[in-house]
């Protein structure tokens, strides 16, 4: 992973809502770094450092280097509260990562050879993306940035599933643990309307072909 995301924290003495709305006003977030066999420890980190790594995709998915106490941990990003209609954080909670313990993170996929997509290049289809990102299990030394999907081969009405995705050795997707849950993860699809224009072209020529001369 090319991205090192570096988190300055603090312990935080006070608790309770009056106090993290102080810390808030004085742009600070506060948050929780806990998991990792060890006790939960609630932290101060700098709003709006937090804001400007949450803008990069890479943020959500990386292992966290958390400085604290003089001490660096890694960590990943379990949770983030946002305000309901500032752009604000309220507050963000960090997880413990051990290097010989698997963990299950939300990564993005990305799409990749759009523009060369057959069933779009060549069959007038689009696109259709039905998932943004998949839930991995893997160890913390193993997890990916993101998984390519590559849709190049894709004609109308092809579709790529979680079990056909491509992933790094030591990476399963969570979801296909359960039957039934290889869902589709992108498609090709004729846009509507010319759809409609081709079933009405159908149906004039069975109309056509019943006339009798």
């Amino acid at each position: 992973m090319s991205t090192n995301f570096v988190i300055e924290a603090e312990p935080r003495q006070e608790q309770g809502s009056s106090a993290s709305r102080r810390l808030r006003r004085a742009g600070k977030l506060p948050g929780i770094l806990y998991g990792g066999h060890q006790e939960a420890v609630p932290v101060t980190l700098d709003h709006n450092a937090i804001m400007l790594n949450l803008k990069n995709d890479a943020f959500y998915s990386h292992i966290l280097t958390v400085n604290l106490n003089g001490k660096a941990e890694r960590a990943i990003l379990r949770d983030v509260q946002r305000h309901p209609f500032k752009p604000t954080l309220v507050h963000i909670d960090l997880l413990r990562v051990s290097a010989d313990e698997a963990i299950r993170v939300h990564v993005p996929l990305h799409l990749v050879n759009e523009e060369a997509c057959k069933g779009v290049k060549t069959g007038g289809g689009m696109i259709n993306r039905q998932l943004n990102e998949v839930e991995v299990e893997c160890l913390p030394g193993d997890l990916p940035e993101a998984i390519e999907v590559d849709v190049a081969d894709l004609e109308v009405g092809d579709s790529i599933h979680l079990s056909e995705l491509v992933l790094p050795a030591g990476v399963t997707v969570v979801a296909l643990a359960h039957e039934g849950h290889d869902s589709a993860v992108v498609g090709v699809l004729m846009p509507r309307g010319e759809k409609a224009l081709d079933e009405e072209g159908e149906e004039g020529t069975e109309d056509l072909g019943g006339e009798e001369v």
